[in-house]
């Protein structure tokens, strides 16, 4: 298996910041992410203090992030990481049902604004998922809940209908799944994931809902448990001046990383996080 020197998830500023920095110093990157970039850039009107680029709005900041990234040669690959695990001296990042391995990950993912559902925590893994493709088989002939807050949730939803008997779709967003025998529509607010053991049932504003899973499909993952053993503060990761977190290879920076949520900020940390990382990477050499 191909093992990136570098595995950058996000591309926001500073993923992309990192990921271009670390691309110039000659390492192997891999860039996870949307090409579409952060939609708090794409949606802002005008950004006034992103150096070098006054009064530039969101859109033409984009424009330029992805002309950049194509001018160094580096690559987006669209794929939505489901957790990174620390395996050592490496990292395996599984997407879908497929894990890749880096040596060194930033995380530039973005803070989660939604808060987790009442039982979403304690259901994790007995009922709980935040991956469709990685979780799907498992419910084989059941009925299953889908909280669509991405804007994957609709494809997700319509490969989850090929596997299950039955799914139920909570639309968080304006995107729908296209019609199909097994899959209901229903717009209830989503109060909590209720079971025994394991999920039996989501609980909304309405009523409850028979489910044997409840698949919570945001853009991205609260941080502790995308990286099991990450230390977090609320939202954040915690990181030091380099970026560094409390795992050997792993970094973190942007709005992961803590206050203030600007987009200049974001891309000064990017950069730092990949010095770090590269840093990191000669000292492993140095070692062997």
């Amino acid at each position: 298996m191909n093992r990136y020197d570098i595995a950058v998830i996000g591309t926001g500023p500073a993923g992309i910041s990192a990921a271009i920095t670390a691309k110039i110093r000659n390492k192997n990157v891999l860039l996870l992410g949307s090409r579409d970039l952060s939609a708090k850039i794409s949606k802002a009107h005008r950004i006034d203090n992103y150096v070098g680029l006054p009064a530039v709005s969101g859109s033409e900041l984009a424009e330029r992030l992805r002309g950049h990234l194509d001018n160094v040669g580096v690559n987006i690959t669209e794929r939505q990481v489901g957790a990174v695990y620390s395996m050592g001296d490496y990292f395996a990042l599984q997407i879908g049902e497929e894990m890749l391995e880096a040596t060194s990950v930033i995380v530039a993912t973005g803070v989660v604004q939604a808060k987790a559902l009442e039982g979403e925590e304690k259901f994790l893994g007995r009922g709980v998922s935040y991956c469709a493709t990685c979780d799907g088989r498992l419910y084989k002939g059941k009925t299953v809940a889908v909280l669509g807050y991405s804007a994957e949730s609709a494809e997700e939803a319509l490969y989850l209908s090929e596997i299950v008997d039955t799914v139920i779709y909570f639309p968080m967003n304006d995107e729908l799944p296209e019609e199909r025998s097994n899959i209901k529509i229903i717009r209830e607010k989503p109060l909590a994931i209720v079971g025994d053991n394991t999920v039996t049932a989501l609980k909304t504003e309405a009523g409850e809902h028979k489910t044997s899973c409840v698949f919570v499909l945001r853009d991205a993952i609260m941080p502790d448990k995308l990286i099991p053993g990450v230390e977090t503060d609320g939202a954040h990761i915690k990181v030091d001046i380099n970026m560094k977190t409390n795992i050997n290879g792993l970094f973190a920076c942007g709005d992961i990383a803590g206050k203030p949520y600007q987009y200049i900020k974001a891309a000064g940390q990017g950069n730092i996080a990949a010095l770090s990382a590269i840093t990191y990477l000669n000292s492993i050499k140095k070692e062997v």
